[in-house]
């Protein structure tokens, strides 16, 4: 019947070489995305907390009068009357011109993160890395089941079994860290950059069971 041909098709599907590889080509995309992911969830954390910098600079400034910045504070100074306040203010303002600087330099790398929309990529590639990774994580036992009969427990089904949950436990994260948790956020990086170490140990590990297959595989 219908599903009888279906198991069928899909059986020999699986016992290609083609099917065979699929798992790690997928995985090895997988891993690039996650360095991708990861470096988009950096810079949006970098976008979030630059302001606090921002802030403690501009707290060790001198009293700027009213100016905006160090600059306008010191065009007021020099076109006021000459006294020794004026001069002892003006020679505090000058000093000050690097801390400006520094700031200004914060403000525009705050602008520059801004444009990039970096919360909305980072959500979209990690919640892509999340369906397809699990998906081809299970993908890969059922293709060893379907052309051995059997698995073959060890370091590599384990560790992608613990690096499934990994990627579970950072995604949890995600409504507390909405909600303003550093904590939710803590253990979103440390989940994450585990589950990173992690895969890169996934590649190394199933370099060899890659070669072995595509050595006992027959082409279609």
């Amino acid at each position: 019947d219908m599903v009888n041909l279906l198991r069928v098709s899909l059986c020999l599907y699986l016992t290609q070489r083609i099917g065979s590889m699929l798992h790690p080509i997928t995985m090895g995309s997988m891993f690039l995305l996650t360095l991708s992911t990861g470096l988009l969830g950096f810079q949006w954390r970098r976008q979030r907390t630059i302001g606090d910098d921002i802030t403690a600079l501009k707290k060790t400034l001198p009293d700027l009068g009213g100016a905006k910045t160090v600059g306008d504070a010191i065009s007021a100074a020099e076109s006021a009357e000459a006294n020794s306040v004026e001069a002892a203010n003006l020679s505090k303002l000058k000093a000050a011109l690097p801390i400006q600087k520094d700031i200004d330099d914060l403000v525009a790398e705050r602008k520059d993160l801004s444009s990039k929309g970096l919360r909305d990529q980072h959500f979209s590639q990690g919640s892509l890395l999340a369906f397809i990774g699990t998906c081809f994580a299970i993908e890969g036992p059922l293709n060893t089941y379907a052309r051995a009969g059997k698995l073959f427990p060890g370091p590599h089904l384990y560790a992608g079994a613990g690096l499934v949950c990994l990627w579970a436990l950072a995604y949890a994260c995600v409504p507390a860290m909405q909600k303003g948790s550093d904590t939710a956020r803590t253990i979103h990086i440390g989940a994450n950059v585990a589950g990173a170490s992690l895969f890169a140990w996934q590649i190394v590990s199933g370099l060899p069971i890659m070669f072995k297959v595509i050595e006992l595989t027959k082409f279609p």
